[in-house]
């Protein structure tokens, strides 16, 4: 039997990720706007310095209220007004707030980010903030509380925070608030939270897409170059601290047949000279269906549907302070209840290995292929840019870090990475948080000898 001959693979297309244009309107708002050829839905990343940490004492959450009531009417139009216009554009407006800033995303076809601009920009000069939505928003808050303590992997996220963190730091509550916080938002503090941290002189706005056809200036001139505020000088980040002896918490939960694993400390953040080896090295760790831990845990083992390792950036500081930011490096995932104990051995037993052998070549090399390889397809979107533009401005990075991480990705030998992931996932400096049914998993746990066990209710 005769067969077509295989396709050769061509030549790979030069890629790098989009460089930025970077400007500042009249009225201080910085600009980075990024001409993408084909893009015909645009997207645009406002970053507001709001971050939770200036949220009021005793008012965790108000921050996400604030951001979710921002598409709830301006003083011109009423909210169902204001989603209808939205709507007539073809747009898409989504508000979320976290550690570093508040964030507003607008996506919008090209031939209408005119419009679309002017209702992102009343929405951020004039929002109307009336009771009855923020009522409404900070009832539907509420309940999404006992959604998310029922939900094995927030419950766990919950518990790290507030055991690496001390209870004074915003790190260590809810990002969202909780119930105790949540029921005191009213519309005065939402409009007081507002008033104090919502100013384009200390805002981004990141704009992506085909601007072919588009008198961008103009439009920007018009909408969200004529919203107006005072100037403020640059909030300070407070030092973190955090506590990674290792221990292990229970969150107990009785009758529970799979046990939710969350195994992480604190880190640094992408300023760390060591971050481009840290992330390939937790990559071969627990990036991928074909890491060291899904590889034991998953395919030899059968303990689970997947193990992830992972590092998240929580909250950056401006290199004018000189001080150190704060990550969270993590490992995650669930196993049945019966077989917590060796799934834990199993694990601890990866990390032994890892820091003993090392990494191989083949495995850097994997992960090297899938990191880079990926960026271009990653990046497709003008949403995907933008949003990893907007991160690197709340995170005080320069515009040209991401293109030249996987520079940096690439040129990583296997023993910096070794060294890196080894240095990330210390076997006696991990925070073991546990979600499954104590009764059961406790003692088999007790017996790893991987630190204290205490056991708390769900």
């Amino acid at each position: 039997m005769e067969f077509h001959p295989q396709p050769e693979p061509e030549q790979a297309t030069p890629w790098a990720f989009p460089a930025p244009d970077r400007d500042r309107l009249p009225n201080g708002l910085t600009v980075l706007r990024c001409h993408r050829p084909g893009q015909q839905v645009v997207a645009v990343e406002i970053s507001l310095d709001a971050p939770l940490e200036a949220e009021p004492e005793g008012l965790d959450g108000v921050a996400t209220i604030m951001a979710r009531a921002f598409s709830e009417g301006t003083d011109k139009l009423s909210a169902e007004d204001f989603t209808a216009e939205l709507e007539r554009c073809g747009a898409t407006l989504d508000a979320h707030a976290d550690h570093p800033a508040v964030r507003i995303s607008l996506e919008v076809p090209a031939s209408r980010l005119a419009k679309a601009l002017g209702l992102l920009a009343d929405a951020l000069r004039a929002p109307a903030f009336p009771e009855n939505e923020v009522e409404r928003l900070v009832n539907n808050r509420l309940d999404e509380i006992p959604h998310e303590l029922a939900n094995p992997a927030r419950r766990a996220a919950m518990a790290l925070s507030a055991e690496l963190f001390p209870a004074g730091s915003r790190l260590s509550r809810p990002r969202q608030g909780g119930e105790e916080t949540v029921k005191r938002i009213d519309a005065a503090a939402v409009r007081a939270f507002y008033e104090d941290h919502v100013r384009p002189a200390t805002a981004t706005a990141v704009i992506v897409g085909d601007f072919t056809g588009v008198d961008l200036d103009q439009a920007l001139a018009e909408s969200l170059g004529a919203w107006t505020g005072s100037s403020a000088e640059p909030r300070p980040v407070p030092a973190v601290t955090a506590d990674d002896t290792g221990r292990v918490v229970i969150v107990d939960r009785p009758g529970a047949v799979q046990t939710q694993l969350l195994i992480g400390r604190a880190g640094s953040d992408r300023h760390d000279r060591v971050w481009p080896a840290q992330v390939l090295g937790t990559y071969c760790l627990g990036g991928t269906l074909t890491s060291r831990l899904d590889r034991v845990l998953r395919e030899e083992k059968g303990y689970t549907y997947g193990v992830r390792a992972f590092g998240q950036v929580l909250r950056s500081v401006p290199p004018s302070q000189g001080a150190a930011g704060t990550g969270m490096l993590a490992i995650s995932g669930s196993v049945d209840t019966p077989n917590t104990g060796p799934a834990l051995a199993d694990l601890w037993a990866v990390l032994r290995t890892l820091a003993a052998e090392g990494l191989t070549e083949a495995e850097r090399d994997v992960a090297v292929q899938n990191l880079v390889g990926v960026a271009p397809l990653k990046y497709e979107t003008a949403a995907a840019v933008a949003a990893t533009l907007a991160d690197q401005v709340e995170q005080y990075l320069p515009d040209d870090f991401q293109a030249g991480l996987y520079e940096r990705l690439a040129e990583t030998g296997t023993v910096e990475a070794t060294a890196a992931v080894v240095s990330a996932f210390p076997v006696d400096r991990m925070v073991t948080v546990l979600v499954g049914d104590a009764a059961e998993i406790a003692e088999p746990v007790k017996a790893l000898g991987i630190g204290e066990v205490t056991v708390i209710p769900a």
